[in-house]
């Protein structure tokens, strides 16, 4: 079954079950690294310069918060260089990309 979230108004985002646990697990992670550092949500908004509402809505994995805010949360916890690694290591579209190469044919040698 999927989620279908409806943001401001206008724009539906359909998220599959899989995706759902992906941002909630993310949301988790975020809550878990912020108790960590023994910050309070209402410290690490302040810090990042968003709502504390803003920041429940990060933690429990709501689809509709900007990636830029997930951005400024991670930056104040000292994580935004783990947002780099997303896709860097692309297995399966260099592997579409190696499947799609052609070879150039050379012409065959004239033997005048």
């Amino acid at each position: 079954m999927c989620a279908i979230i409806n943001i401001m108004g206008s724009k539906k985002i359909i998220l599959l079950p899989k995706e759902r646990k992906i941002l909630r697990d993310l949301g988790e992670n975020l809550k878990l690294s912020r108790l960590r550092r023994k910050l309070s949500s209402n410290q690490l908004a302040e810090r990042a310069g968003i709502s504390r509402t803003t920041i429940y809505h990060i933690e429990r994995g709501s689809p509709g918060v900007s990636i830029g805010y997930h951005l400024k949360v991670l930056s104040v916890l000292g994580l935004s260089d783990d947002l780099t690694t997303i896709a860097k290591d692309d297995v399966l579209g260099r592997k579409i990309q190696d499947a799609e190469l052609t070879v150039a044919k050379r012409a065959p040698k004239r033997n005048d």
